[in-house]
């Protein structure tokens, strides 16, 4: 370690891997838990008491789908009891009525909707899901209606990235506090679908100008956050803040995480809430104390100006791409093998040019492996 270890901030509970949705840029892992492996309300609830007394402020409920939890009001009740900031990340398809005011009740603190496209089309296509755009309106519109702050999640990838000029237009439509434009990031199913999600690098430059003058012209009204694709980039972004840094995650079976894809990294074994505490798995977990602060780095990162700034960059990226963990994250400039994100967006487009490959994505199914058509 090169820093003292602080408290964790920040902490994303997937509450189950079920979902009507089957997005194939999810970036849920290819073995989806299904719910007899979930934990159980009273678990949940003693995991989010021992995140408070960690100093946990703010929990950010995903999924999968996490209204499909018969006790997210119980849950989010639990943690409003602690003081705790609570953000539902949901789909918006399939919750009943009622159940959005119950939340807002409970003491939910802000609601995050995803749409998988601006147009209804694109939405219903991406999600495998008929008439979720729909629904997903009315969703914004009832948390609107229940005083809920609302942000829209734009997940951007080759066939929605056209539609980025709309989906502003369609958050201000929705009195979105917050328009969160978010290139797909390549773990989980998103890897799988790689080659039929990798957007075009003139698209890209296209989406961040229409985003820089987007994000002038509507200061004060919305808030655009602009996550921007680590292979298109120069320098990488730090995963979670940097590795088990001030925030984690926690699987829908209590397997506690520094990040969404820790566990393709084969070398590393992560430990269940239950067994130890949060405390103890937050501090002494050896998966955790793996790639923390700037000890563990290899050269060119070690001696790097900006070793403090990313972290390292993606460790899981590192690993899919570089077949090493403690590798220079490969979206970095000053990589060896930088050149090899240019080479994968070139056979993502080499892919694209073949008829009707664009249609060919692995849907995301608990149980099923969906295989291209």
């Amino acid at each position: 370690m090169s820093e003292p270890l602080l408290p964790p901030i920040g902490m994303l509970a997937e509450l189950t891997h079920r979902c009507p949705l089957q997005c194939p840029y999810c970036s849920n892992p290819l073995e989806l838990l299904k719910a007899n492996r979930e934990l159980d309300t009273q678990t949940w609830l003693d995991l989010f008491s021992q995140a408070a007394d960690l100093g946990i402020l703010q929990v950010h409920l995903s999924g999968g789908e996490p209204t499909l939890r018969r006790d997210l009001e119980q849950l989010i009740a639990g943690l409003s009891a602690r003081g705790v900031y609570t953000n539902l990340i949901t789909a918006g398809v399939g919750i009943a009525e009622g159940r959005i005011e119950a939340f807002a009740e409970a003491g939910l603190d802000h609601l995050q909707l995803s749409f998988q496209g601006a147009r209804p089309t694109t939405t219903d296509r991406i999600g495998n899901h008929k008439g979720g755009h729909e629904k997903k309106l009315e969703t914004a519109r009832r948390a609107r209606k229940a005083g809920l702050p609302l942000t829209i999640n734009a997940p951007i990838h080759r066939h929605n990235i056209e539609e980025v000029p709309e989906f502003i237009d369609l958050a201000l439509s929705l009195g979105a506090e917050r328009l969160e434009i978010a290139n797909v990031q390549y773990a989980g199913w998103a890897l799988t679908n790689r080659d039929q999600l990798m957007p075009e690098r003139a698209a890209v430059d296209r989406q961040a100008e229409i985003v820089a003058a987007a994000r002038e012209r509507l200061t004060g009204i919305m808030n655009i956050d602009f996550v921007t694709p680590d292979y298109f980039a120069i320098y990488p972004k730090p995963c979670m803040g940097g590795w088990a840094r001030d925030a984690f995650m926690v699987a829908p079976d209590g397997t506690v995480l520094p990040c969404h894809a820790a566990q393709t990294i084969p070398s590393l074994s992560f430990e269940r809430f239950g067994p130890r505490s949060l405390a103890e798995i937050w501090t002494d977990s050896p998966a955790f104390n793996a790639f923390r602060g700037t000890d563990w780095m290899q050269q060119p990162c070690r001696s790097c100006e900006r070793r403090e700034i990313d972290w390292g960059g993606c460790r899981c990226q590192a690993m899919a791409i570089a077949g090493d963990a403690a590798a220079t994250d490969p979206a970095c400039a000053k990589s060896p093998i930088h050149a090899r994100m240019a080479m994968l967006i070139d056979e993502a487009q080499r892919a694209a040019a073949v008829p009707s490959s664009d249609e060919q994505f692995v849907y995301r199914r608990i149980g099923v492996v969906t295989e291209p058509a």
